[in-house]
């Protein structure tokens, strides 16, 4: 039961894609009907052509008008075949971009802190760089097997009609037509299990090959300073090799299905043909030389169906497989929703009067800016653990500073990434200025917050590229923002100043060159709300304070400029936490201490704390 559910559910998905564009789908499809169908008239022609030869032609006309017959309708079939192409390859390219516009859409959708996990028999975590067999191999075959439908349906049409053709020749002959296709469905419901099995393989030995690859390119600098490239070359060998067998395991059962396919097509051709000698000769027959061409020309349409078919439905195994994998990536969600109608161009939103949306979103309403941001009974424990936050409340003033702090693992970082919409809350609420935020993933982000992590990411643009990711600002607003970040006797010593390119994920410049970037691109965007997750890992003292002194220090001007920032820190320094207006002390995920500087510490130690 459950596997004929799994049957409908891959053909009822393949029957959503192709109504996600009917009309360019028909389109396809007529073409393809013209594709089989004018190499299907040239048989009456042959017929006519063989008749005249022998005398017993019905329209009297000379064999050379027959040959100009043919030659206009291959070239007329050249041509179908030109302008079928077009529409093929636009066909195609609308069925893998919805696919993989959608698999992107619901990935994304994730919370970004959570790993991407394929649930199935093993839940296992995929790596981004696994995810590229899954856009790549996956909807490459998904794509095919739309593509095919419409070509089978093609055939399929021809090779009805071909068969009406044979029936009319000779009704025993056409009879041995259909045996080859009883020996494919049986050879079909003999290996899909060994089909699947086979196609499964292949894709995971791929995912790991692209997983590693995507790993060796993320931590270049790890393996040379380990001195670990020929293990991690020897391990990337082995991967290769298994990969490789796996693909030769399925590309040979494919090709021995598909053998095994034309030749018993052909065997049941030579046994028909063979039959049909015997009949001429015997004179049992009727059948004129034109005959038997016209016969012998038609048979080719149905055999060649029924190959297809046989390929086809093969084919349609392995694209279970696809559907499946990509169902497990997306666990949570239907399978229905890889197939779901959307825009896949800019100009399709434009005719839906939908906004396109702003890289500049400035806040609508006075009253939205930040006056006091209250986190209320905040839980999350990650999988299958009793590891993550319990309860945590707490209010934040606006222009206030906060500083979340306690030990190494004590939760603080977590507590940041539910705050912020990366892990999903499972209990409490966060309201901003009395509001319930509902979905914290899409409010968090500017003009309303802004977030460093621990280790920013940089890209392998410009400084200037990866300070505004998009954004239209001035050359003044920019060093502004540099200022504000301590950078601005750095970008002196810089030769291209804001042009500089920093290299992959900022592998030019120093980690605490990489954090104040990474601050100066908060800062550009002046949003309400500025989130750093340890700062101070890659700063010096000295640094650091005048960081915060410049936040702080002119907040009478930034007033004026109609932004007063509020801040929420992890550190450890005590410097930061003299500063702080709030000290939030976590251990073993819960809020043990909550106070300022004196409250809290006064003249104590703080190792109960570090």
């Amino acid at each position: 039961m459950m596997s004929a559910t799994k049957k409908l559910q891959g053909w009822k998905l393949l029957w959503q894609l192709i109504c996600y564009k009917p009309k360019l789908y028909l389109i396809d499809t007529c073409f393809w009907i013209l594709i089989m169908g004018l190499p299907a008239l040239p048989g009456l022609i042959i017929r006519e052509f063989f008749n005249s030869l022998t005398g017993e032609a019905q329209f009297g006309l000379s064999p050379w008008i027959f040959i100009a017959f043919l030659l206009a309708l291959n070239l007329g079939h050249i041509a179908v075949i030109f302008a079928g192409r077009i529409t093929k390859t636009q066909h195609r390219f609308t069925m893998r971009s919805l696919v993989r516009r959608n698999l992107l859409e619901r990935l994304l959708n994730n919370p970004h802190a959570q790993p991407m996990i394929a649930k199935g028999e093993t839940n296992k975590t995929v790596s981004p760089g696994e995810v590229i067999s899954y856009f790549r191999d996956d909807a490459e075959q998904i794509e095919d097997n739309v593509a095919w439908v419409s070509e089978i349906l093609g055939e399929g049409i021809f090779a009805v009609i071909s068969l009406v053709i044979l029936l009319s020749v000779n009704v025993q002959m056409t009879l041995f037509v259909f045996l080859p296709l009883v020996g494919m469905v049986i050879i079909i419901q003999q290996t899909e299990t060994r089909i699947k099995r086979y196609r499964i393989a292949s894709r995971q030995a791929t995912e790991k090959v692209t997983g590693i690859l995507g790993e060796i390119f993320g931590s270049v600098q790890a393996i040379k300073v380990a001195g670990a490239e020929q293990d991690v070359l020897e391990y990337f060998r082995n991967l290769n090799e298994k990969r490789r067998q796996m693909m030769v395991k399925d590309s040979l059962l494919n090709a021995i299905l598909n053998s095994l396919f034309q030749n018993m097509v052909n065997l049941g051709t030579g046994l028909i043909l063979l039959m049909t000698s015997f009949l001429m000769q015997s004179g049992a027959s009727k059948l004129t030389v034109g005959d038997f061409a016209l016969f012998v020309y038609n048979l080719s349409f149905v055999t060649g169906f029924f190959n297809s078919l046989g390929r086809f439905i093969a084919f349609y195994k392995q694209t279970e497989v696809s559907f499946e994998r990509m169902a497990a990536l997306i666990s949570g969600a239907s399978a229905d929703t890889l197939v779901a109608p959307n825009h896949l161009y800019i100009q399709d939103l434009g005719k839906t009067k939908k906004a396109l949306p702003q890289l500049e979103q400035p806040l609508e309403n006075e009253s939205d800016r930040l006056q006091i941001l209250k986190i209320s009974n905040l839980t999350y424990y990650y999988p299958n653990t009793t590891q993550g936050i319990t309860d945590i409340s707490f209010e934040i003033q606006r222009g206030s500073l906060t500083v979340i702090t306690g030990r190494i693992g004590s939760g603080k970082t977590t507590l940041l990434r539910v705050l912020l919409g990366l892990l999903p809350k499972q209990s409490g609420e966060i309201y901003w200025n009395g509001n319930i935020i509902a979905d914290p993933a899409n409010f968090f982000v500017p003009p309303c917050s802004a977030y460093t992590p621990q280790i920013p990411q940089l890209f392998s643009y410009s400084l200037r590229e990866n300070i505004l990711l998009g954004l239209s600002k001035t050359d003044f607003e920019i060093e502004t923002a540099l200022k504000m970040a301590v950078f601005e006797q750095d970008l002196v010593t810089m030769n291209q100043q804001l042009e500089t390119l920093v290299g992959a994920k900022g592998v030019r410049l120093s980690g605490g060159q990489i954090q104040r970037v990474a601050a100066a691109r908060m800062f550009v965007r002046q949003p309400e709300l500025l989130i750093f997750d340890d700062l101070s890992s890659a700063l010096d003292v000295e640094t650091e304070l005048t960081l915060w002194s410049r936040i702080f220090a002119n907040r009478h001007e930034q007033e004026q400029n109609n932004w007063t920032p509020t801040c929420l820190v992890v550190s450890h320094r005590r410097s930061v936490l003299r500063r702080a207006d709030q000290i939030i002390v976590m251990k073993a995920g819960r809020v043990v201490a909550q106070g300022n500087f004196d409250e809290i510490l006064g003249d104590q130690q703080a190792d109960w704390i570090f």
